[in-house]
């Protein structure tokens, strides 16, 4: 398949619900500005896609849980919005734009990334979006899922430990614990999301868990490498900072080489887990292979 239009057709989906969502500005606008500006800055919309992806995969129609998809992205753009804040990484640039702290200020830009985060779990509950397809349990097991994976579970849990391990000795275990958590968590429960929904058996729910488990660490260490020898003008943002600020990566720890071979087994790993699946899957297999080729 082509994965390319695949995912440009997804994206236009995705982005098209999220354009009509903020279609109505509130007050303070400022608030409004500043959630819109980052939402909408670009981005590959990965995380939204993988449910589709995994809904499908499992019989569903895409359109069926957009809102649900949706929601992801908007977590994912708050956790952006805090990363680059002073505090955290000090970041200037993201997706080619002034970070949001820049031009909204430290205070707006920390509210815009609470708000992205509520209004997640406003869309994750509002049950005007189901069909008779989705059921009540499994919106409950879909919304404890996502909170587990984007608190201190999940998301938060990896981010503090980031933290903490600034200009620390590197070891492969905090490593690991930083990368499936900070990143690895959400992408998992993305996958997780759409067999979920679809009411997969345990057995279909078992390989979504464990091709999202290997597809997450895999995109984190692409991170890394990309950090070290991307291009920022194709990255959108500054390269060599993870190196600046001593954090803990893969290619600290491990070399560029080494790096990318455990991402490629990682996604070999994922692709051998999904062979069980439907032929419906496909998208979910190619979006393995896309994580390894990516520049951005």
């Amino acid at each position: 398949m082509n994965i390319t239009a695949y995912l440009k057709e997804k994206k236009e989906l995705i982005d098209t619900f999220l354009e009509s969502h903020f279609n109505t500005p509130f007050v303070p606008a400022v608030l409004n500005s500043a959630m819109g500006y980052s939402l909408f800055a670009g981005g590959k919309r990965i995380r939204p896609i993988l449910a589709l992806a995994s809904y499908e995969t499992c019989g569903g129609i895409a359109e069926e849980i957009l809102p649900y998809a949706a929601s992801l992205e908007f977590i994912h753009t708050y956790s952006l919005i805090h990363d680059d804040l002073p505090a955290m990484d000090n970041d200037d640039l993201r997706r080619g734009k002034p970070t949001n702290h820049k031009v909204f200020g430290e205070g707006i830009a920390i509210l815009a990334g609470d708000a992205l985060l509520t209004e997640a779990f406003y869309l994750l509950s509002n049950h005007t979006h189901r069909t008779s397809r989705i059921t009540h349990c499994s919106v409950l097991k879909m919304i404890r899922e996502v909170a587990m994976a984007a608190g201190a579970h999940g998301m938060v849990g990896g981010q503090a430990q980031d933290i903490l391990s600034e200009n620390e000795t590197l070891d492969s275990a905090s490593l690991s614990f930083i990368h499936t958590h900070k990143t690895g968590a959400l992408i998992t429960a993305s996958v997780r999301m759409g067999g979920i929904l679809a009411n997969a058996n345990e057995k279909t729910l078992h390989a979504l868990t464990q091709y999202g488990e290997n597809i997450g660490l895999a995109f984190q260490i692409i991170d890394d490498v990309l950090n070290v020898q991307g291009d920022s003008r194709e990255l959108g943002k500054q390269t060599g900072s993870d190196e600046r600020m001593e954090k803990m990566t893969y290619t600290r720890l491990y070399g560029i080489d080494l790096s990318k071979k455990k991402a490629e087994e990682l996604v070999n790993n994922a692709l051998d887990v999904v062979q069980s699946l439907s032929e419906g899957a496909e998208p979910l297999r190619e979006i393995a292979r896309y994580i390894i080729r990516r520049r951005n």
